[in-house]
């Protein structure tokens, strides 16, 4: 960790000096379009190793290389022809792809385990910091390991100041929720996904012109393998300090009640709050795109006014209405 106060810079004139931090095996937290990634040196085993000690997060837990171009995948690793088509499709863009890994990539990065997660991110200052450090970068969600995950600058400072030795300020996050992570499958042939995001089933399939094989279920640590095969598959993740409950359209009411005096609620535009003592306006409810990039401003807002229980409504929608709903499910567990 850093052992100070992290240093604050402030987008595109803070790039040369978060470059320079990753170079010389620092870490730095930067913003994608999904949410704030806590960075170091993909290819620098040490460096790696200060992500997981700054997070806390378990060495089973793989983390994901970032690139700047199709040139970069090559140092990390070895590509197909579908996943040719993927990176044509979806990149620069919120899909992360499970492929066998170089020589080169230290083990932290892929929890010990032959495939290696990687990403072109659709974020012109997360690309230029990655083009300027030289060299891949190897990024988990910039937070303590387990808690919602940061959509601002200010959120990566509640968990990390003092922990990093940086973090890049390009304002508040676009799509709000991690990216989507694919990959062989397990068993035959064709893709796998491990982890609902930004982008949708429907679309990939469309790309690849076959249905995904079936959606990795998540583990409990208890009987889980040594190391997991993809990030975010941890069956407790994104949570909030309250508990949190999830709630159909017609329950919020009585789980309000029910919640006790310090109840915040998840609230729709235009519903009505059932009288809970924190409301955060979460967006229009048909717009799924809107309401993941609100979904973890909301849980950290309803965190620091206070609230023990939230309460929130969980979304049917399809396309990134999966990605929330995982998030939501996994943020609920009690362990």
């Amino acid at each position: 960790m850093s052992g100070g106060k992290t240093e604050r810079l402030e987008g595109w004139g803070g790039i040369a000096r978060a470059a320079e931090i990753l170079r010389g095996g620092g870490t730095v937290a930067f913003p994608t379009e999904t949410v704030y990634g806590l960075g170091a040196n993909a290819l620098d085993a040490s460096a790696v190793a200060r992500i997981f000690e700054a997070k806390q997060r378990p060495a089973w837990d793989p983390v994901i290389a970032h690139v700047f171009d199709r040139g970069m995948v090559d140092r990390v690793a070895e590509v197909f022809q579908d996943a040719e088509r993927l990176m044509a499709a979806f990149w620069p863009g919120p899909l992360t792809l499970l492929l066998p890994r170089k020589p080169e990539v230290p083990d932290a990065v892929t929890a010990d385990r032959p495939l290696v997660g990687v990403r072109m991110p659709r974020h012109e200052l997360a690309l230029e910091l990655i083009r300027a450090a030289g060299g891949p970068v190897a990024a988990p969600s910039a937070n303590r390991f387990g808690r919602t995950s940061p959509t601002t600058a200010a959120h990566v400072l509640e968990d990390l100041d003092g922990r990093i030795d940086a973090v890049l300020d390009g304002g508040p996050t676009l799509v709000g929720v991690e990216s989507t992570v694919i990959g062989p499958a397990e068993e035959g042939a064709g893709w796998m996904l491990y982890r609902p995001g930004g982008v949708s089933v429907e679309a990939l399939e469309e790309v690849l012109g076959v249905g995904m094989v079936s959606m990795f279920q998540p583990v409990e640590r208890a009987g889980a393998p040594a190391s997991l095969p993809s990030p975010g598959v941890g069956i407790r993740h994104y949570a909030p300090r309250a508990r949190l409950v999830l709630v159909g359209q017609g329950e919020l009411a009585d789980a309000v009640a029910g919640g006790g005096a310090k109840v915040g609620v998840m609230l729709p535009e235009g519903w009505v709050s059932a009288g809970a003592a924190f409301v955060y306006r979460w967006g229009v409810w048909g717009d799924g795109e809107e309401l993941a990039s609100r979904l973890f401003a909301g849980l950290r807002e309803l965190d620091e006014v206070g609230a023990e229980v939230i309460v929130c409504p969980v979304p049917e929608m399809g396309g990134i209405g999966e990605a929330i709903r995982d998030r939501l499910g996994k943020a609920a567990r009690d362990k």
